[in-house]
């Protein structure tokens, strides 16, 4: 099986590393494709890729994972939909823009609304896998041990807490936790990391980088791996983000500000204040910790590392029942919008 691995976002290459672990071991042809505005940051440039959308419909793919919203049409293979994060709420999330041929899920809760879905278009299947951004859940949770036991050394700090808001203009807490955060900073037990995506506004990321260099316990974090301070941190700061979601998996409490999802199994704050006492309550007193089990049964109930694995067998069961598409049937509009963004 020839698969492409499509990157349209740095955040991509985390997710799809594991898919491409799989497909290596089993001696699989693949190509990452990657903008060249991302080049720089592309980690894999041993491995075979390429920035040309051209040179992706020569490869001829038999399939095509997507941690993204958008795919070409026009290329050959099961277009597959793995997702970017398990932020359902968010806008968008179920939002059918008829580019795939297959959505592989995280959980129960985004299988049954997709199965919905698929009932009213029938022009896509959905499989539940898991995600595979989280196997290192069943696989490495522990391997950042030694280094969080070094940095609270460092810092003479008994907790990490780690901030990582959502960058979407409308949902961040960042323009307005920037004085919680100081206050916070100033009992010297905790030590701060800072944590923010790729797409966040260059005015944030100016703000906290000068709120880290005024506090010996704040740090902000470049290293693109959320992963790692996932396992790492105590507790999490945060707003409307996926990353919620990804943390309370690990049975850690979270606070989130003016979150928007229908259901709240955390602690969250409607007003951008009273971080310190928040933070102190859910340390020592964790009082959401029974209501954990929910997310995990229902957005993500895997633990065995082998989501990625799910997702490569569910595409060769695809391709071996229905073939490999030639491509996507879809609007003129969105035709014009491919053409236009994947132009070589």
């Amino acid at each position: 099986m020839k698969s492409i691995l499509f990157c349209k976002n740095p955040y991509a290459f985390g997710i799809l590393k594991p898919i491409k672990d799989v497909l290596q071991n089993q001696n699989e042809a693949f190509l990452w494709y990657v903008p060249k505005n991302l080049l720089q940051e592309f980690p894999f440039k041993t491995e075979p890729y390429t920035t040309s959308p051209k040179e992706l419909k020569s490869f001829k793919s038999d399939a095509i994972f997507v941690p993204g919203n958008e795919v070409p049409h026009y290329l050959t293979g099961v277009k597959t939909q793995i997702f970017h994060g398990l932020a359902g709420e968010k806008k968008g999330h179920f939002r059918i823009r008829h580019y795939f041929d297959l959505y592989l899920t995280q959980g129960p809760y985004f299988t049954n609304r997709f199965n919905e879905l698929a009932n009213i278009h029938k022009d896509f299947k959905v499989i539940e896998t898991g995600w595979p951004k989280l196997d290192v859940y069943g696989t490495d949770k522990n391997n950042y041990n030694g280094e969080k036991k070094t940095l609270l050394e460092k810092h003479h700090a008994k907790k990490i807490l780690l901030y990582a808001p959502t960058f979407s203009p409308k949902l961040t807490s960042a323009p307005f936790l920037q004085e919680e955060i100081k206050n916070l900073a100033k009992n010297k037990d905790y030590l701060i990391l800072i944590k923010f995506h790729d797409l966040m506004a260059k005015e944030w990321v100016l703000a906290y980088k000068d709120i880290a260099s005024h506090s010996g316990n704040v740090v902000f974090e470049e290293e693109r791996n959320i992963i790692k301070f996932l396992l790492m941190a105590d507790l999490l700061i945060s707003d409307t983000s996926s990353v919620i979601y990804e943390f309370l998996l690990l049975d850690k409490p979270v606070i989130s500000f003016k979150n928007v999802a229908p259901e709240i199994l955390w602690e969250n704050s409607l007003e951008y204040s009273g971080l310190v006492n928040l933070v102190y309550k859910n340390l020592h007193k964790d009082p959401f910790k029974n209501q954990r089990q929910y997310i995990y049964d229902q957005y993500h109930p895997y633990s065995d590392g082998k989501s990625a694995e799910r997702m490569v067998t569910a595409v060769k069961s695809y391709i071996e029942k229905y073939g490999v598409p030639d491509k996507r049937d879809i609007s003129f509009f969105r035709k014009y919008k491919m053409y236009k963004m994947f132009r070589s």
